[in-house]
């Protein structure tokens, strides 16, 4: 049982509230190692994960919401910092809706070998390349979750699954769905198969297989790139064949989020 410290703010000043005035500078974020929950339905799963919490940013009527969560957080202690709802949108800068915010600790993220060890057969991944954007990362990352992804393998070439919209984007998913993030996506896909997990590139080219007609029931690893430049050249050649989802030819692409989700559910309705 966590006990709480609750400190009422009145103004922006407290150095311990900085990480919550600093929302839009990632790099911060990131080197310092923490990640920002700005939203209520967020910050609801992550007071439910095992990821340590910093501490809490909430209005009066979210601290009695959520005290009973917060009391049974592992922590010894718990900073919760109570502000009026006006001077926490001071902070983020747009009219909130939700008077709840939380920062907590980016967990070490588990290897590739252990996660092959430990995921259960048959094997349904998911990887990515060059995504930028972070509400899509988020997106992709709460499709894994829906769709009971083994894990999701983020190329180096994509940001950070822990950034604020990337958290928000997965709402949440993010601390239960298992990622790794690797340093090199077409070795790590040699890998695989050489491990006998089929590499399915998701790209429309001459040749590539329906959707509809892909068997993806044994152990296989879904690869999308980001909408517009697709996956490179290395990372097609890298993987055993290319599926496309059949679109009218006007239409070339969907955006990355939704062409996951197509792919998972196609997945997952295949395996029964």
């Amino acid at each position: 049982m966590a006990i709480l410290k609750i400190q009422p703010v009145q103004n922006l000043d407290a150095p311990e509230l900085a990480l919550y005035l600093t929302l839009k500078r990632v790099e911060e974020h990131e080197r310092a190692g923490v990640l920002v929950a700005a939203n209520l339905k967020t910050v609801k799963r992550l007071l439910a994960s095992k990821f340590t919490v910093v501490s809490a940013l909430l209005t009066p009527e979210w601290l009695e919401k959520l005290e009973p969560q917060l009391r049974a957080r592992a922590e010894a202690e718990l900073p919760i910092y109570v502000a009026e709802q006006k001077l926490l949108e001071t902070i983020t800068g747009y009219k909130m809706h939700q008077g709840a915010l939380a920062v907590a600790k980016i967990p070490p993220l588990p290897d590739l070998a252990t996660l092959l060890e430990n995921s259960p057969r048959p094997l349904l991944l998911a990887a990515v390349e060059g995504i930028a954007s972070a509400e899509n990362l988020g997106a992709i990352i709460r499709s894994c979750a829906a769709f009971g992804a083994s894990f999701l393998i983020i190329g180096e070439t994509c940001g950070s699954p822990f950034q604020r919209r990337a958290v928000a984007g997965s709402m949440g998913t993010v601390f239960e769905q298992p990622v790794v993030r690797v340093d090199n996506l077409v070795e790590t896909l040699l890998i695989l198969r050489a491990r006998g997990v089929r590499c399915l590139a998701a790209h429309p080219r001459p040749g590539a297989t329906k959707l509809s007609a892909a068997d993806l029931r044994g152990d296989c690893c879904l690869v999308f790139g980001a909408e517009g430049p697709g996956l490179t050249a290395n990372v097609l050649t890298a993987c055993d064949d290319a599926v496309e989802i059949p679109m009218p030819s006007h239409m070339n692409s969907l955006n990355v989020a939704v062409a996951t989700g197509i792919f998972l559910y196609e997945a997952t309705r295949q395996r029964g």
